[in-house]
């Protein structure tokens, strides 16, 4: 199985959990991609749900399969969220932020009680940081600042720089990024709440005890893993 079959086979397992008159969260990267194309489908088949986005590039797409839009402006209770993830741990605490729209999906996230991660079964980890770093969103008078701070707590911070433009990549809410490399991650909950405290930084990717349920898709088929 292609890791795009992994990617598809987590999403449709994800998209069976949308019922009619539904009010959803999307988030954003290349498996929510796969989710949305699902989503689309049953949409022109007649089911009516409103959609919130995590991102420009959500939007987008959701706009392109025919999905409404809303905002939490209007719905600020989500009945269901969707999104993906760059990491997950046995106890399915997350880091997500790869796409830099770490933000406004947590902010999404948090307006639900049932937060769906979709998944390949490459982003499953042991602890948290084995692959990747933490990102930050930071404002950008203060990303030189929140760096220092970070490598003071023995973190290697690096400004995340764009691809098909120069210079760093610019968040959809205009910020920074910042990833954030920690020797170990021993206790992920105390350490978002130390990275809020952190003056200049909007969000972290830390997402710790949010998750419900994670469908991992996988050369074996798909896994489900519970919140304990």
């Amino acid at each position: 199985m292609a890791n795009s079959d992994a990617k598809r086979l987590a999403a449709s397992a994800a998209v069976k959990h949308v019922r009619d008159g539904m009010v959803i969260g999307v988030g954003t990267g290349s498996t929510v991609s796969c989710f949305i194309e699902f989503l689309g489908e049953m949409v022109r088949e007649g089911l009516r749900v409103l959609a919130v986005p995590t991102s420009y590039q959500s939007a987008i797409l959701l706009a392109e399969q025919g999905v409404p839009l809303t905002t939490l402006v209007e719905h600020p209770s989500l009945d269901l969220v969707v999104d993906g993830a760059d990491e997950v741990d046995s106890d399915l605490n997350l880091i997500k932020g790869g796409g830099g729209a770490l933000t406004q999906e947590k902010i999404v996230a948090s307006a639900t009680e049932h937060l769906i991660i979709i998944v390949d079964s490459s982003k499953l980890v042991k602890r948290l940081g084995e692959t990747r770093g933490v990102p930050l969103e930071v404002i950008p008078m203060a990303w030189k600042l929140v760096k220092i701070r970070l490598e003071g707590k023995g973190a290697k911070a690096v400004l995340r720089e764009g691809s098909g433009k120069v210079g760093p990549v610019v968040t959809d809410n205009g910020n920074f990024i910042l990833d954030a490399h920690f020797p170990e991650i021993s206790n992920p909950e105390a350490l978002e709440r130390e990275l809020k405290f952190i003056p200049g930084v909007v969000e972290n990717g830390l997402f710790v005890g949010m998750t419900e349920t994670v469908y991992v898709g996988s050369v074996e088929g798909l896994k489900v893993l519970r919140k304990k």
